[in-house]
C-alpha cells in the first residue's frame, strides 16, 4: 500500500551524490579486505578472556537512489563487518543471517556478498574466501526470506569480515542498527543519507553513550520525471522532459565505542527492548509543492485493515458452524463468566496450538476447526467468533509476546510492532475479561505468561472506541508448602510435604508434569537433594484448572553415622530459595516477574528425644521500598517439643524499575541467608 502511494505520488530518480559526498567525507572507520596485523596480538584481548568473540568493527550506511526505469526510490544499505573469533564457542559468529523482505511480486535483494576468513599461519595472514556454496536461502515467515552464510575454516584466533548490500523498494523498511551485542563490540557506526522528501521518526534507546552522533545537512539534486506532474505544483513540470531540484539532505552518524556485551538476566523480556540500537518508522512525505503527507498508519486505518482482512477481521464473522456445539454448553449455564468459560473450553479442546505466534489466521477458522490445529490467530480468533456466536461482545485485543518486544503506545501506530491476538470480553457487572485458548493448562481468563507485556490494543467495530488495555494478570505466581518432619539424632529426617501450586506457578507444574510424567516429575524433585528419598507420592486436582494443583509426598533424608551432641540442621534449605536470582551488582533495565509472586512455607519440626533448642534463627521482617513486597520469617520452639517456621515471601508488583534493582537484589540476599540459618539442638544432659 506504502509502495503504491509512493509511486502515485510522485515517480522522482537522483542523479547522483556527488553535492552531498562531503558531508558524508568522513573516513570509513573499516576497509574491507584489509585487517590489520594488531588483530592477531592476543595481548590486545586480555581484556576479553570471558568472551567467545569480540566486533573489532560494525559499520553500515543507508542511502536513496533511483528505482528501475526512474520509478521512485530505493534505499541502499551497505554493511562491513570484522569479527575476532577468541572461542570455539564463538564459531557461530561466523554464520551470518540476513532477513529480506518481500510482498506481491517485489522483494529487496541481497548484492555483492563477499567475505574472507583470516588466520595467521607463520606470522603470515592467510586468506580464504567465501565460497557461493556457502550460501543458503530459506523462507522464515510470511513476508521474510533469510539469506544465510557461514565464512569458511574458522578457527580460534581467527578475523572473519564480510560484506554485502540490501536493496530495498519499501521504503517504510528503512535499514535499523543495533549498536549492541552477546559479545564486546570495540566500534560501531551507522550513516544515513535523507532527503527532505521523507520524514522518518528515529527512535533510539539503549544505555551507552554515543561516541557519535551528528547530523550535518548539505544540498542533493534530483530529477522530477514530468510523467508524474500531479505531484508537484500545477504546471511546474509539463511535456516529456524532466526538471532537475535541489534539495535538503541531512547526513546522520551514530557510533558507539566500547560496547559492553549486552548479558540476559533473570526475568527480563525481549533483549531487543534494552540493547542499544536505533529504529526507523516512515512517518511522512513532504513533495516540493505538495506538502506534507502523513503515511504512518492511523488507529482508525489499521481498525479498517484489520476488520476487513480476510485473515483477521473476515473470520470473526464465521463462528457459525459452533451453533450446534454451542446451544447445549449455554443451556446448562446461567452466569455470564460461566459461559464464557465453557465457550473457551470448547474452542481450547477442539484446536491444538501449533506453537506459531501470528496475528493473522493461516486460513479460515472453520479449516482450524476441522483440522484441529492451528496458529495463535488461528486458535483466539475462532475463539472470538465462538463467543460472538453466544452472544458476547467479544473483540480481539493485538499483543506483542515478550520474546517479540515491548510496545509503547506513545509511539506511531504500526501493525509490525504486534504478533498476537487473544479476546476481550466485556461482562454484564461491568468487568472484562481477556481471554486465550491456545494453552490447554491454563483456565479461562489467564493468559498465557508469554502475553504479559505491558499492553495491547483492543480494535473495536467503531475505531474510536479502540483502546489500550493492561496485559497485567490478576493472577499470581503462588507457592504454598506445608511440611511435617522428624528429625533423628543423626541429624536425618522423615516426613510429609503437602505443597500447593496456584495460578502461573500451578499452570507451569501441570505442563511439566505432562511432559515428564509423574516419575520423572519426582526424580527431578530429587536433583540436588542427596540422601533424599520419596516413598510415597500422589497429585491432586490435575484436570481443575481453576485450582491449584496439589502435591504430597513423603520422604526420608538420610544423617550422618552416629548419633551427634550437638546437632546443626538448615530445615528450609529445600524448600525455599536456595540461591539469589541477582548475580549482579547492578541492572539497566526492569526486572519483569510477568505477575506478582507469593510463596508460603510452613513447617513443623518435630525433635528428637533427648534434645532440646540451643538456638534459632531470630524473626525477621524485611520490606521493599514503596510496598513492592514483603518477606516474614519466623521460628519458634514449643512446649510438645517441635519447632514451628513460618516464611512468607510476597512480591506485590509484576514490575521493578531498574532503580528499584538494588533494593530488589538485597532484599533476595537476605532472603536465602535467612532461610539457610540453621538450627542448633544440642542433648540434655
Amino acid at each position: 500500500m506504502l509502495t503504491s502511494l509512493l509511486r502515485r505520488l510522485a515517480l522522482l530518480a537522483m542523479l547522483g551524490s556527488a553535492a552531498t559526498a562531503p558531508a558524508l567525507g568522513q573516513n570509513e572507520p573499516i576497509k574491507f579486505g584489509k585487517p590489520d596485523l594488531k588483530d592477531f596480538d592476543p595481548k590486545n584481548f586480555v581484556a576479553d578472556t570471558a568472551a567467545e568473540a569480540v566486533v573489532l568493527c560494525d559499520f553500515g550506511r543507508s542511502r536513496f537512489e533511483p528505482g528501475p526505469a526512474g520509478e521512485g526510490f530505493q534505499t541502499v544499505f551497505e554493511r562491513v563487518t570484522r569479527i575476532k573469533i577468541l572461542q570455539k564457542a564463538g564459531y557461530d559468529w561466523a554464520t551470518v543471517e540476513v532477513p529480506l523482505y518481500h510482498k506481491n511480486n517485489s522483494e529487496e535483494k541481497l548484492t555483492n556478498l563477499k567475505g574472507f576468513t583470516y588466520n595467521l599461519v607463520n606470522g603470515e595472514i592467510v586468506k580464504e574466501k567465501l565460497e557461493s556454496s556457502s550460501t543458503f536461502r530459506e523462507e522464515s515467515g510470511p513476508n521474510t526470506t533469510t539469506r544465510k552464510f557461514t565464512l569458511p575454516n574458522v578457527r580460534e584466533g581467527a578475523v572473519i569480515e564480510y560484506s554485502y548490500t540490501v536493496v530495498s523498494d519499501f521504503l517504510f523498511n528503512f535499514q535499523d542498527w543495533q549498536f549492541q551485542q552477546s559479545i564486546p563490540v570495540r566500534w560501531s557506526e551507522y550513516r544515513a543519507q535523507i532527503p527532505e522528501y521523507f520524514d522518518y521518526k528515529m527512535l533510539m534507546q539503549g544505555y551507552l553513550s554515543l561516541a557519535v552522533n551528528e547530523h550535518p545537512q548539505g544540498q542533493g539534486q534530483f530529477t522530477v520525471h514530468t510523467s508524474s506532474s500531479s505531484a508537484f505544483e500545477p504546471g511546474r513540470a509539463g511535456g516529456r522532459g524532466a526538471e532537475t531540484i535541489t534539495a535538503q539532505v541531512t547526513n546522520h552518524r551514530w557510533a558507539v565505542q566500547n560496547a559492553p556485551a549486552f548479558r540476559e538476566e533473570p526475568f527480563m523480556t525481549a533483549s531487543r527492548d534494552h540493547v542499544a540500537r536505533i529504529d526507523f518508522e516512515l512517518a511522512g512525505l513532504q513533495w516540493p509543492g505538495q506538502g506534507y503527507k502523513a503515511v504512518a498508519g492511523t488507529w482508525q486505518s489499521i481498525n479498517e485493515e484489520l476488520l476487513t482482512a480476510e485473515g483477521f477481521g473476515a473470520q470473526l464473522r464465521r463462528g457459525g458452524f459452533l451453533k450446534d456445539k454451542l446451544t447445549p454448553l449455554l443451556a446448562q449455564e446461567k452466569d455470564p463468566a460461566a459461559r464464557v468459560a465453557a465457550v473457551h473450553a470448547l474452542v481450547r479442546s477442539a484446536v491444538k496450538y501449533d506453537g506459531r505466534d501470528q496475528l493473522y489466521s493461516s486460513g479460515s477458522v472453520r479449516k482450524a476447526y476441522d483440522q484441529h490445529r492451528g496458529n495463535a490467530a488461528d486458535v483466539n480468533l475462532l475463539l472470538i467468533a465462538a463467543l460472538r456466536e453466544a452472544g458476547f461482545q467479544a473483540n480481539p485485543v493485538l499483543v506483542s509476546t515478550r520474546e517479540h518486544g515491548a510496545v509503547n503506545a506513545n509511539y506511531m501506530p504500526m501493525l509490525s510492532r504486534f504478533n498476537y491476538v487473544v479476546a476481550h470480553v466485556p461482562l454484564p457487572d461491568g468487568k472484562e475479561m481477556l481471554v486465550d485458548a491456545t494453552e490447554e493448562l491454563l483456565p479461562c481468563g489467564m493468559l498465557p505468561t508469554r502475553c504479559l507485556n505491558g499492553q495491547g490494543r483492543l480494535i473495536m467495530p467503531n475505531a474510536a472506541e479502540s483502546r489500550w488495555v493492561s496485559l497485567q494478570p490478576t493472577q499470581r505466581l503462588t507457592e504454598y508448602q506445608q511440611i511435617q518432619l522428624v528429625l533423628d539424632e543423626k541429624g536425618g529426617y522423615t516426613g510429609k510435604v503437602h505443597s500447593e501450586h496456584g495460578g502461573y506457578a500451578g499452570s507451569a507444574q501441570r505442563s511439566r508434569l505432562r511432559e515428564k510424567g509423574e516419575k520423572k516429575f519426582v526424580e527431578d524433585l530429587l536433583t540436588g537433594r542427596e540422601g533424599w528419598n520419596v516413598s510415597k507420592y500422589q497429585f491432586g486436582q490435575r484436570e481443575d484448572l481453576t485450582k491449584s494443583l496439589n502435591f504430597d509426598y513423603e520422604l526420608t533424608a538420610a544423617g550422618g553415622d552416629t548419633p551427634a551432641g550437638l546437632l546443626y540442621v538448615r530445615p528450609l534449605q529445600h524448600f525455599g530459595n536456595s540461591k539469589n536470582p541477582f548475580v549482579h551488582e547492578s541492572r539497566q533495565f526492569p526486572v519483569d516477574f510477568g505477575c506478582p509472586v507469593d510463596e508460603t512455607v510452613m513447617m513443623t519440626l518435630t525433635l528428637p528425644a533427648g534434645y532440646e533448642v540451643e538456638e534459632l534463627p531470630k524473626p525477621t521482617a524485611i520490606s521493599l521500598p514503596d510496598n513492592g513486597g514483603r518477606f516474614l520469617f519466623q521460628a519458634q520452639p514449643t512446649a510438645d517439643g517441635t519447632v514451628q517456621l513460618m516464611s512468607r515471601l510476597n512480591l506485590s508488583r509484576a514490575v521493578y524499575s531498574a532503580e528499584e534493582y538494588a533494593s530488589l537484589r538485597e532484599f533476595y540476599r537476605l532472603v536465602v541467608a535467612k532461610q539457610a540459618e540453621q538450627i542448633v539442638l544440642k542433648k540434655k544432659s
